[in-house]
């Protein structure tokens, strides 16, 4: 389920990727698709790699990893979740900033920002992968403070859209 949320949030397979084989074509996702914790062609990170980038600039603006729904086993190389725990933040906004910053610092590059009183949505883009940060709500309400990053190939494409197609029947 979540999975197929954030494939219509992010819009993966809207852009193009880098997973093309020799003749042009996208291998088939079964003989090719990247194991989780390789890399992708065309020097893309792997997820372990994404995961470990978001981690760092979020701790290291003041956040915590809050437990919160694992990345199903089919999408692990596709897709990293890493959801702030705002509550231990002292100011979730300010942290949430910082993050963002940080990540732009280490090479993603901001490609829309939606800014609303009570919610604020980034897409940073880098090396065939993109980032959907959010800050929802507020503390002492429903705050929620999201970095979910997908691969943006075509291997990765497809693999949403089956898991999409799994989801709905």
């Amino acid at each position: 389920m979540a999975a197929g949320v954030v494939l219509l949030v992010s819009g993966c397979g809207a852009g193009g990727g880098t997973d093309k084989g020799k003749d042009g074509e996208a291998p088939s996702a079964a003989a090719s698709a990247p194991a989780a914790g390789a890399g992708t062609s065309g020097g893309s990170p792997d997820a372990a790699a994404v995961k470990k980038e978001i981690e760092a600039a979020a701790t290291s603006a003041g956040f915590a990893e809050k437990t919160g729904d694992d990345v199903p086993a089919e999408l692990k190389s596709c897709m990293v979740s890493w959801t702030a725990d705002g509550k231990k933040a002292a100011d979730s906004r300010k942290s949430y900033d910082a993050t963002v910053a940080a990540l732009a610092k280490g090479g993603w590059k901001e490609t829309r920002s939606v800014d609303q009183p009570a919610t604020v949505v980034k897409s940073l883009d880098k090396s065939g992968w993109s980032v959907k940060a959010s800050h929802q709500g507020k503390a002492g309400a429903l705050l929620i403070v999201s970095f979910i990053a997908t691969e943006t190939g075509p291997i990765c494409a497809k693999a949403f859209q089956e898991d999409l197609a799994k989801n709905k029947q």
